[in-house]
């Protein structure tokens, strides 16, 4: 015979499931922090094709910039894969670029001498833009991964001012980073893709403003829900305890 259950057994309520954050439906967004004030009303054209290829990871990250890229350009694909394959190039390719630092066994052309020299006449033919979109680590890696197929269809172009000696800004010295990053001249996808631009396309000064204007906004937003670093104590070696204990027995 089953027992009845106490009058005074209360139950707990079901906890709800946590409450999601608002998007925008346009730029994708939490609202507190939507971005659409700051986006072109239609997508800018450019002659140039942008094609991204974002790491997996990247699409976890809440300040990963590639989005707005695909807001901004008309003419920007993004591609989530952990290299760059055959099929993910356009069937009629045009002369490519694609933007990374140089190496000791790959130089890269900066966008400065890419200006003054006018390799791949790219002030009269279209190019292709190719982007990897990955932290430090990663990108290296799809780089490695991708050489089968960037050998001998793109030049390795890169921002001017790369150095591996300068440790790279973080959004508290620098109003458009939004991560620390590895080592100075290295950007936001989304400020390198601006920068390029710039300098590729015929009204470059036009595109690069629209986007760095975008870009500017974000961290703005960005940084008013961010919490000061405050530095962590320098902690002392066991050995160095130690000595002041025997100091304090003496």
């Amino acid at each position: 015979m089953e027992e009845p259950e106490h009058p005074t057994a209360s139950k707990s309520p079901p906890s709800s499931p946590p409450q999601r954050r608002q998007l925008c439906s346009h730029c994708d967004r939490p609202l507190p922090v939507c971005l659409c004030y700051a986006l072109p009303a239609t997508p800018l054209p450019t002659k140039t094709k942008i094609l991204i290829i974002r790491h997996p990871h990247e699409s976890r990250h809440k300040l990963n910039t590639t989005p707005l890229i695909s807001k901004t350009l008309l003419n920007a694909t993004t591609v989530s894969s952990r290299r760059l394959l055959p099929h993910h190039l356009p069937n009629q390719s045009p002369p490519a670029i694609y933007l990374f630092p140089p190496s000791p066994t790959a130089p890269a052309v900066t966008l400065s001498q890419l200006k003054s020299s006018n390799l791949l006449n790219y002030q009269t033919t279209p190019l292709l833009l190719i982007v990897f979109d990955a932290t430090w680590k990663h990108a290296k890696e799809m780089v490695s991964a991708s050489e089968g197929v960037l050998k001998g269809l793109a030049l390795r172009v890169c921002l001017d001012g790369v150095d591996e000696n300068v440790t790279g800004g973080s959004i508290y010295d620098n109003e458009l980073v939004l991560r620390k990053e590895p080592f100075g001249g290295c950007v936001s996808t989304l400020e390198a893709v601006a920068r390029c631009l710039g300098v590729i396309e015929p009204n470059g000064d036009e595109v690069q403003g629209v986007l760095i204007g975008v870009l500017r906004e974000m961290v703005r937003l960005q940084a008013g829900f961010l919490k000061p670093l405050k530095p962590r104590p320098k902690m002392l070696k066991k050995s160095k305890h130690k000595e002041e204990d025997n100091d304090q027995l003496g």
